[in-house]
């Protein structure tokens, strides 16, 4: 049970209506201090809308949005003082070189010591001296991303932050905001790349068409109560001979007997002692991640709220 107390943003019923089926609607949620909040779906699906409601820039046709119990439209100047932020779209000024767009930044938060900054251009391999209009995308994705952090934030809202970086600094990403979460900061981060959602992530909101369908908890997913296995049998006889009343049989293939079963965590020495003695041609561990649930689980989900509405 979460303590109203260690809310920090707070998200009710909040809807922004562009007509034509665009926009949010009736979106709530909860981020508790120093939780590492994903975001996620399609393009269009609302992500971007509702990280700017929080952020105060647009105001909302329903419901509301709370940032430290500030109302983030009535109290947009204050609660930026709290918040770093990445925009899904850069758009810098017209200033000549990162170095003297992190110097404006740094001066609009009161930051001195410049020490963190150099620290995330280090790690990030940025050169903040060229010229930021001829910047690439992944360059000014990174000068981005160091005006964000290197004021140590409470709260840090990112939108798509990992667009136009490869994978080699995706990772550095990855342990950047682990690093933040240990130093207790309160992250929202909307992303389509499920594997940096799975490593960094407490909780997963899943958006599609402007609905928040579900909000999964990482830590219940990544200790599942069960396991599932792909085994294929060397022959038909120990295929067909199987006792399957310790276990759940998720599909069969008779063709290439081949079993994908689901074992409870009890019950998984029972499973080890049936197949002991079987001839096995192959066995792998079937696991659960992030994307198989959106593709194979959101969907049903939507049809649900779909029927319900329509009712």
């Amino acid at each position: 049970m979460i303590d109203k107390n260690d809310i920090v943003i707070s998200v009710k019923h909040l809807t922004k209506d562009y007509g034509h089926g665009r926009g949010i609607f009736d979106i709530s949620f909860d981020v508790p201090k120093g939780v590492v909040f994903g975001y996620c779906g399609t393009n269009g699906s609302g992500k971007t809308t509702t990280l700017r409601n929080i952020m105060g820039f647009i105001k909302p046709d329903k419901g509301s949005v709370t940032v430290k119990g500030l109302d983030a439209w009535k109290n947009a100047d204050e609660i930026k003082k709290y918040i770093g932020y990445v925009p899904g779209e850069i758009a810098f000024p017209q200033v000549e070189s990162g170095s003297e767009f992190l110097k404006i930044q740094a001066e609009g938060v009161g930051l001195k010591d410049m020490s963190r900054a150099e620290a995330i251009i280090n790690a990030l391999q940025l050169d903040p001296t060229a010229n930021l209009r001829r910047m690439s995308k992944g360059m000014k994705q990174k000068t981005a991303l160091v005006a964000a952090f290197m004021h140590s934030p409470e709260i840090i809202i990112l939108d798509e932050p990992t667009t136009g970086l490869d994978p080699l600094m995706r990772d550095v990403f990855v342990n950047i905001i682990k690093a933040e979460k240990a130093r207790g900061a309160t992250i929202i981060m909307s992303n389509h790349m499920f594997d940096e959602l799975e490593e960094t992530c407490d909780y997963v909101g899943f958006i599609k068409d402007g609905h928040l369908i579900d909000v999964i908890d990482m830590e219940k997913m990544r200790n599942l109560p069960y396991r599932d296995y792909v085994i294929t049998f060397s022959n038909d006889e120990d295929y067909q001979s199987i006792n399957t009343s310790t276990m759940e049989v998720l599909e069969k293939d008779d063709r290439n007997r081949c079993l994908t079963i689901r074992v409870e965590l009890s019950k998984i020495n029972d499973a080890v002692k049936e197949f002991r003695n079987r001839d096995i041609k192959s066995l792998s561990e079937r696991k659960h991640t992030l994307e198989e649930y959106f593709m194979n689980d959101i969907g049903g989900k939507q049809n649900e709220r779909t029927s319900t509405e329509e009712k």
